[in-house]
């Protein structure tokens, strides 16, 4: 998208920032109410599940924030190689935390619905800080890759030109193109066969059950299923090149429109994802947000003591 730069006019460059940055802190504010909850309800805290789930959110407000930036760094300001490699770090590191994360979550679920008596054992928390610095790991490592293939292949100097920050325009040899669609490739290969086997196994488990283990498997099997909606559209991000090519081809007319069209479906919408998926559609956690924002939804002698609603939703928060 940020190769559009000079093809745009004022009027149009000026739209396409608006619109960017008003969906941006749209979804960061909503996010941030989540995060805010998460970190006044000390019940949370102690939930690997919702530890992995805020662990996502707050991800997803870096890159957005990052990735916003870089738009508006394109469109004004040319920036040195050196900072703008860092901040492409970050970037990157972040887009592929995303799909890494909605795996763990996958398997806590798999794990809380099908191996119930050994969910406490496995699903520590610090297991699953452990699991948050592995992510971190695996996402870190392919990227510093690239920066360091840069910095063995071409002279110290070039870090401190001036020059239009964004992906493809830094690395852009052909080994940091093979580099990125191995990565993108393996990652995404595993991230979608650790969705759909604990989605199916889940399923079956809910099949199986009855009574109220049933509604749980069941509820479990759907935030499976919606995580798995979420990494097609984070698997979305990495062909959209391939989608753009196909309707540039079409419609050449309609190039920056389609280029920016994309850029929003795949990179800034999904971020609202997560709070749709847990923040609104979690029973237990929805409640913590009304209680903290809404204080005409709750008296003051239910706001004293929050640990009721949980009790009553936690048998249908899977």
């Amino acid at each position: 998208m940020n190769s559009t730069r000079r093809l745009d006019s004022l009027s149009e460059a000026f739209l396409k920032n608006f619109i960017t940055i008003a969906i941006a802190v749209i979804i960061n504010f909503i996010n941030g109410t989540f995060v805010y909850t998460y970190f006044k309800s000390h019940v949370f805290q102690r939930d690997p599940r919702y530890v992995l789930y805020i662990h996502l959110v707050i991800n997803d407000m870096i890159m957005l924030t990052i990735a916003v930036v870089l738009q508006i760094m394109t469109y004004t300001i040319s920036l040195k190689l050196a900072p703008c490699c860092f901040m492409l770090l970050i970037l990157v590191t972040t887009s592929k935390n995303s799909p890494l994360n909605l795996a763990g979550m996958a398997l806590e679920r798999y794990i809380a619905v099908c191996k119930p008596l050994h969910h406490i054992q496995i699903c520590t928390l610090q297991r699953t800080y452990g699991l948050i610095a592995l992510i971190w790991a695996v996402s870190f490592l392919p990227t510093v890759t690239d920066v360091m293939f840069l910095v063995a292949t071409q002279p110290l100097s070039i870090f401190s030109r001036s020059i239009i920050c964004y992906h493809s325009n830094i690395f852009s040899t052909p080994f940091h193109k093979t580099h990125v669609a191995v990565v993108h490739g393996l990652l995404l290969c595993f991230v979608f066969m650790t969705v759909l086997i604990t989605y199916l196994k889940v399923l079956c488990a809910a099949r199986a059950a009855s009574g109220l283990n049933q509604a749980s498997a069941r509820n479990a099997s759907n935030t499976i299923l919606l995580h798995g909606v979420q990494l097609l559209i984070c698997m979305s991000s990495f062909i959209s090149p391939f989608i753009n090519i196909m309707l540039v081809t079409a419609w050449p007319k309609k190039r920056t429109t389609i280029l920016f069209t994309t850029y929003l479906v795949t990179g800034i919408l999904p971020r609202l994802l997560s709070p749709l998926i847990y923040g609104i559609r979690d029973k237990t956690f929805s409640c913590h947000v009304r209680m903290h924002f809404c204080s005409r939804c709750y008296p003051a002698e239910k706001r004293v003591n929050p640990m009721g609603p949980q009790r009553r939703s936690k048998k249908v928060s899977h």
